[in-house]
């Protein structure tokens, strides 16, 4: 006769999901070391076969800050509200490419991690957050970057001082990242049935540099007609307080930084519960 063995015998027990909510954010923690691993294995398999590594994150925001003060600032001759244009469109690529990136990673969570979800067991929760957090490692490079840019700028002429506003940057950091998981969730649970979301994320992409003050400051568009499309964006108000928070020059508004707070917070929500519903049945659609 076979005894009965009691649940605290064993390490790890998975049962299903009761509901929506059930989310289980203790046993996140509890893989936090699978997520070091996975963080580690995006960032050296991005640059295994490559030449030049990870200096292509310092080459890309160059070149782009190039490209963009040759056709905004000497062609179209737009303003960049007192600020070195160097610095101005530096510090605008550096966070939107934070975003993009995270944002296109995130949504290929569940397509391109189809045949590890179907072999083992881990939170799933742990590869779109890892995406983040891997990406977090290229912004501190591409900021890194800025910083030297403006100490060099300094002591050529462009007067720079510190003040407490740079205590806004982490805050402005974790909002855009809050912001790039939340919407990546949600189109990663939409892609498993349509796929023509992926198409039609980098298509939205491309689009969203231009309606995001990266090549322009808000005050370009003050009598604008269309300026209602930028505000809606809730990235505009972050990118224009990271602006604010390093150069103190710009338009910062607190509502503005709330009504970003309360989208990111929102999406986020959205996101990790149709996640967490999609994630039971992906493996049928994927």
């Amino acid at each position: 006769m076979k005894e009965k063995v009691s649940n605290s015998e064993w390490d790890l027990v998975i049962s299903p999901k009761s509901s929506l909510f059930d989310l289980n954010l203790q046993e996140l923690w509890r893989y936090r070391d699978l997520m070091v691993l996975f963080v580690k294995r995006d960032f050296i398999a991005q640059y295994k076969q490559t030449i030049l590594g990870p200096l292509w994150h310092i080459i890309q925001p160059i070149l782009t800050t190039l490209m963009f003060l040759l056709v905004f600032g000497r062609i179209a001759k737009i303003s960049t509200d007192g600020i070195n244009p160097i610095l101005f469109y530096l510090s605008g690529i550096t966070i939107w490419s934070y975003f993009s990136a995270c944002i296109t990673n995130t949504s290929n969570t569940f397509v391109t991690n189809a045949s590890i979800f179907g072999k083992v067991y881990f939170p799933r929760l742990v590869l779109p957050i890892s995406v983040i957090m891997s990406n977090l490692v290229r912004l501190l490079i591409q900021f890194g970057l800025l910083i030297i840019m403006i100490i060099y700028f300094h002591f050529n002429g462009t007067a720079f001082n510190f003040s407490i506003n740079i205590l806004l940057v982490p805050l402005i950091i974790i909002i855009v990242a809050g912001l790039a998981l939340g919407l990546g969730l949600i189109i990663s649970a939409l892609t498993t049935k349509y796929r023509d979301f992926t198409v039609l994320l980098g298509f939205a992409v491309q689009l969203g540099m231009y309606i995001t003050p990266i090549a322009y400051p808000l005050s370009f568009i003050e009598d604008k007609s269309y300026k209602w499309l930028i505000m809606l964006n809730p990235l505009s108000p972050l990118i224009e307080a990271f602006r604010f928070a390093l150069f103190g020059k710009g338009i910062f508004s607190i509502t503005s930084i709330s009504y970003s707070c309360l989208f990111m917070s929102i999406c986020l929500i959205i996101g990790v519960l149709i996640f967490n519903k999609v994630e039971k049945s992906f493996m049928d659609t994927v």
